[in-house]
């Protein structure tokens, strides 16, 4: 069942349709409901949401958060697919002050924050709607993400398309539409974030327990409501 959409209340947006809609019909409706109001965050694990984006909605905003702690591979698919796409791309990155440096070692929590939750909030201000790639299949943390909802630690409509799409609907839909893999896929990466953080799945562990090994960490804090 979708998650509600909380207070402020907005009647126009029909939340409870969405569990059977096809995720470019819901990307498609966010970008008309929402034009330059919608934010859509990738983190280009994959292709799906940008494809989707790309061939729906293409004028539509799209935010890569650039921690200065990617792998080099990602750059490079970044760019990769954002000339094959022609995407209307911003690199948002930490605020000046921020420069690389050993916080990760120390504190994962603020390094995230610096990193990842400070520059999202930029990227968010005086938007009305938010759009990610995020899914229930993703691991325990993300099983009741809803499909709409409203975020109320930012203010923003949160449209979460591909929620509950399973990892053989995004293998089916690469395959279709012939999308380029991220090059850590074949290595045993099954959730890319910052390299310091990040390591390959082994069989039969979920696809982000590859994140913050050896700590409580689930999270890097963009997505709180999804936290159980």
């Amino acid at each position: 069942m979708a998650g509600p959409l909380v207070t402020p209340p907005d009647p126009t947006v029909p939340v409870d349709r969405f569990e059977a809609a096809d995720p470019a019909e819901i990307v498609e409706w966010a970008a008309r409901r929402f034009g330059e109001d919608l934010v859509v965050t990738a983190s280009f694990e994959d292709a799906v949401l940008v494809d989707l984006v790309a061939q729906v909605a293409p004028r539509s905003r799209i935010v890569f958060l650039d921690t200065q702690y990617h792998f080099a591979e990602t750059l490079w698919y970044v760019e990769e697919l954002r000339r094959r796409f022609r995407l209307r791309l911003e690199i948002v990155r930490p605020a000046p002050n921020v420069i690389p440096d050993n916080q990760w070692q120390e504190d994962v929590e603020s390094c995230c924050a610096r990193r990842k939750v400070e520059p999202l909030a930029r990227a968010l201000a005086g938007q009305a709607a938010w759009m990610t790639g995020i899914r229930r299949a993703d691991g325990p943390t993300r099983a009741g993400v809803p499909i709409v909802s409203w975020d109320p630690a930012r203010s923003v409509v949160k449209v979460n398309p591909l929620a509950r799409w399973s990892d053989e609907d995004v293998a089916a839909h690469q395959r279709a539409r012939d999308l380029p893999l991220h090059p850590l896929t074949d290595r045993g990466y099954r959730s890319i974030g910052c390299w310091p953080c990040t390591r390959p799945v082994a069989p039969g562990e979920d696809r982000r327990a590859g994140r913050w090994t050896g700590l409580a960490k689930t999270e890097c804090g963009l997505h709180i409501e999804e936290r159980p």
